[in-house]
């Protein structure tokens, strides 16, 4: 009989070195004196980047810019394990990642441009990106198809020596600050579902690229420093045959490697949120008193304080185990897990932020607290790279594939007491039986 087995024997070890405990020590100091204080201020993109190039140069000197590349890209190595302790530090502020060179969508095209790309591409737009010189975007999701890329319709056909792009790309983020775009197009529409597509990089100036902005609700000003999105339309958009970046039809494998160690990126994050929404969770229920007693005293906070302890550090342990898969086994290996931390951890981040917010009332809905602004990202958290139902079906799936059909339950007691009669009966007292 199948059963599905949860864990494959082996110890899980996430410690670290000293020397590495000692750079997340400096990168805890380092975000909380130097960078949480860009909240507080109102930036223009212009203005954040010029306040922001100081900051980063301190950490090119700590040896900790682009830490998620290889060391032949000036990264360290240190594999997904490490990465997801550094961003749970980085998560805590979302000026953090562009200050340590790995924020999306740019760290994301940096891996497959590392992966995928020419040493023309590489010269041409891998190496300023990595030096923060330049700025990419990840054209991908088209409105409508939902989380199935399988249905896009955006095109790519080659027309000589020359790609001719035609179709329209929803929600990019950051494409009005980008040098260059990553598309995914059809290039191949008779072909096998997931060889249909392939990436393209599309230099942003190119003739017939239109840009539609859009607000949204974890962004919603006119003017914010770090995200944009938009929406992109391809109209007879030309590149060179040459601008197509991996092998034709290969988009959905690269895709996968991308958006797998990214995920892990993200839930380690949301773990930094979680830490400082809990931490303002349990500094308010000491502070404040409510008919004659502290909050903390209340039952109905001290749920929430155990509720959310208990969520975070599961949460928090569920992503480091899929990354240390991903340091053993690679991406492919650990779908499962990815998929897993991805809607468990949204859920975890909305609601421990929900209760944080929820203690101070007004106050903690109001601008005066982050809190709102770490509950609107919250909600973006169980949409963006893939919504939670994705990715339940895929663990869903995985799990049952560890099942077999059976007429009869496996714990049908009378079938199961047949069978230790029969290997057992003789050793029974006869008595013992009526």
């Amino acid at each position: 009989m199948a059963r599905h087995v949860y864990g494959s024997g082996v110890a899980w070890d996430f410690s670290t070195d000293p020397e590495f405990d000692r750079k997340l020590a400096w990168m805890r100091e380092f975000v909380r004196e130097e960078i949480y204080p860009l909240e507080t201020l109102q930036l223009d993109h212009a203005t954040f980047l010029r306040i922001a190039a100081p900051l980063m140069e301190t950490v090119r000197e700590h040896g900790l810019w682009a830490a998620h590349l290889g060391p032949e890209l000036g990264g360290q190595g240190y594999g997904q394990v490490k990465l997801g302790l550094m961003h749970e530090i980085l998560g805590g502020c979302e000026f953090a990642p562009p200050i340590f060179g790995n924020q999306a969508p740019d760290s994301g095209n940096s891996e497959i441009l590392a992966i995928a790309a020419t040493p023309e591409q590489r010269q041409r737009w891998l190496e300023p990106l990595l030096a923060g010189e330049i700025y990419s975007a990840f054209s991908m999701t088209e409105q409508g198809t939902g989380a199935d890329p399988t249905q896009f319709t955006t095109s790519a056909v080659l027309d000589g020596d020359e790609w001719v792009i035609n179709g329209t790309k929803w929600f990019v983020s950051n494409v009005d600050r980008s040098h260059f775009h990553v598309l995914m197009a059809v290039t191949d529409p008779e072909a096998h579902r997931h060889e249909r597509a392939s990436m393209i990089i599309v230099p942003s100036d190119t003739p017939g690229i239109e840009l539609r902005p859009i607000s949204s609700m974890n962004d919603p000003d006119e003017m914010p420093s770090l995200h944009t999105q938009a929406e992109v339309t391809y109209t007879d958009v030309r590149v060179p045959r040459e601008s197509l970046l991996g092998e034709r039809g290969g988009a959905f494998a690269l895709a996968q490697q991308r958006l797998g160690p990214g995920r892990i990126h993200h839930c380690m994050r949301w773990m930094g949120v979680c830490r400082r929404a809990f931490d303002a969770l349990c500094e308010r229920a000491v502070s404040k008193s409510l008919h004659g007693s502290r909050l903390a005293d209340k039952q109905t906070v001290q749920n929430w304080v155990a509720d959310s302890a208990a969520a975070v550090e599961a949460a928090r342990l569920l992503t480091l185990q899929a990354a240390w898969k991903i340091d053993r086994e690679g991406a492919e290996a650990a779908r499962k897990e990815i998929a897993m931390i991805k809607y468990h951890g949204a859920t975890v981040m909305h609601d421990v932020v929900d209760r944080a917010l929820q203690i101070h009332g007004s106050f903690g809905y109001s601008t005066d607290l982050p809190l709102e602004h770490m509950y609107r990202w919250a909600r973006a958290a169980r949409i963006y790279d893939g919504p939670d139902e994705v990715h339940k079906v895929t663990v869903a799936r995985s799990v049952l594939r560890g099942y077999e059909p059976r007429d009869v339950p496996s714990e049908h007691v009378p079938t199961r007491r047949a069978a230790a009669l029969e290997k057992y009966g003789d050793l029974l007292d006869a008595s013992a039986l009526r």
